[in-house]
């Protein structure tokens, strides 16, 4: 994500301290790209047709250094391993591998491997929700409640009286489907927040603690909203609410909708909330970090290979880099890939434009230690960089972008006609990892030499 990184302390250090830090671990990754030796060949398999560089304005030369860098990454172990495939024009101009599938098995990534999206689900549930916009199941204004009453007369936080009890209040209007695909509804997450409701939200666990969206649902009825409806951005469970409304107006289990209206006509052939037992081989292991800060595997989930009960918005699915990078493609298209429509191209303009009002685009809201800058706002389940001068990096403008927990990030450049994609498995806020990202940025632009 295209975000300022705050690091959250850890004992034993300062703020200032924590800036050397991170400041030291981006420029040796920028130090080293020019002293390694990148792939010559083009890897296959990153789901659009491949293209030499200089047929759409891409410097190979200068790419090099973008697969220098990342090389740097895995051997500085920064990463386990990572995927990344740059498009334009519709053309892939580079897709490789580096790393470790497994690093205790010695087993190396493949641009084929399977990895774990986390909140880069969120978009494709976004487009899910234009398919049935597009259908006139919906509108922006839209009070959830309408479709989901399991969500109705929903109360607000207002603070906490003298005895430590919380004060809660009416909404001044119910939450609308428009403030749930931009985040402005009144929900949170739990666990990237310390208030109050984020305590009630961990301690009821409706998410992970639930079997069906419906049950997820109900227990998210009988908590309070954060603040009022409209009145703030905070990340949360919005988009896991939106996969509720995907069944209730479709009329299908998410899982068959996203495969009849998503999946099968992009071809996006290894996306889906669970991974074959035929494709299990291709699973990369998901490292957090020990208490050294070393990488730390974790367990491969025990269900993995079925088809779960609870099927989020917000994560849960599974991908790989030629998955992504043909939705990418079909949103950067306006809708279409192949011939095959998926979205009209008015709609797709709609769902990356930013949603936010001016008065709440102060630079306050922030995920976790994670914190929007200015010249950046909120579509439809993903962000926008609406004004690059105001964001500070090189960018196109009206960039559509996400990322996921493990590292995962993508974006769509509209102005440049160019999409990114870059897999990983590691734990974003491990230090240096979501650096990857901006360095990966960077990177890609000074290669970008044609228009």
């Amino acid at each position: 994500m295209r975000l300022t990184k705050r690091t959250e302390p850890v004992p034993g250090d300062t703020m200032n301290t924590i800036s050397k830090r991170r400041a030291f671990e981006l420029a040796a990754i920028m130090a080293s790209v020019v002293l390694l030796t990148p792939c010559d060949a083009l890897a296959e398999g990153c789901g659009l047709p491949n293209s030499k560089p200089e047929a759409v304005g891409f410097s190979a030369q200068r790419l090099q250094k973008l697969e220098a860098a990342m090389q740097v990454a895995v051997d500085r172990k920064i990463l386990p391993g990572t995927v990344i495939a740059v498009a334009r024009h519709g053309k892939v101009v580079d897709c490789k591998a580096y790393g470790q599938q497994d690093i205790e098995k010695n087993k190396p990534l493949r641009v084929d491997s399977i990895f774990r999206i986390f909140s880069m689900t969120k978009p494709i549930i976004g487009a899910a929700m234009m398919i049935l916009y597009e259908e006139g199941k919906w509108q922006p204004w839209d009070p959830v409640e309408k479709y989901i009453p399991e969500l109705a007369k929903l109360k607000v936080f207002a603070g906490l009286d003298s005895g430590g009890n919380m004060i809660l209040e009416d909404a001044k209007h119910p939450p609308t489907i428009g403030e749930l695909m931009a985040h402005t509804a009144g929900f949170t997450y739990g666990f990237f927040g310390d208030t109050p409701v984020d305590k009630l939200y961990k301690q009821a666990n409706p998410l992970a603690g639930s079997a069906t969206l419906k049950e997820f649902a109900e227990k998210l009825g009988k908590l309070p909203l954060l603040y009022q409806p409209g009145e703030q951005w905070v990340y949360s469970v919005s988009t896991d609410v939106q996969a509720l409304l995907v069944e209730r107006l479709s009329g299908k289990p998410l899982p068959e909708f996203l495969r009849d209206r998503i999946f099968e006509p992009l071809g996006m052939k290894d996306t889906a909330y669970y991974v074959p037992e035929q494709k299990l081989s291709r699973l990369v292991t998901y490292y957090t970090a020990d208490a050294s800060g070393s990488m730390k595997p974790e367990p491969t989930e025990p269900e993995v290979t079925k088809e779960p009960t609870l099927t989020p918005g917000g994560h849960g699915l599974f991908s790989t880099a030629a998955d992504y990078v043909r939705f990418c493609q079909m949103l950067l298209n306006g809708g279409e890939l192949n011939g095959v429509r998926i979205l009209a191209p008015s709609t797709v303009q709609f769902m990356r434009a930013n949603h936010l009002p001016d008065r709440l685009l102060t630079g306050q809201f922030h995920i976790g230690a994670t914190y929007m800058l200015p010249g950046q706002g909120f579509g439809y389940d993903g962000a926008v960089d609406f004004d690059p001068v105001k964001v500070g990096y090189t960018v196109g403008k009206d960039t559509f972008f996400w990322f996921g927990l493990a590292g995962t990030w993508f974006w769509i450049d509209p102005t440049n006609d160019v999409v990114f994609v870059g897999l990983t498995q590691r734990l974003i806020f491990v230090p240096g990892v979501y650096g990857v990202n901006q360095v990966a940025r960077a990177l890609t632009y000074q290669a970008l030499v044609r228009p």
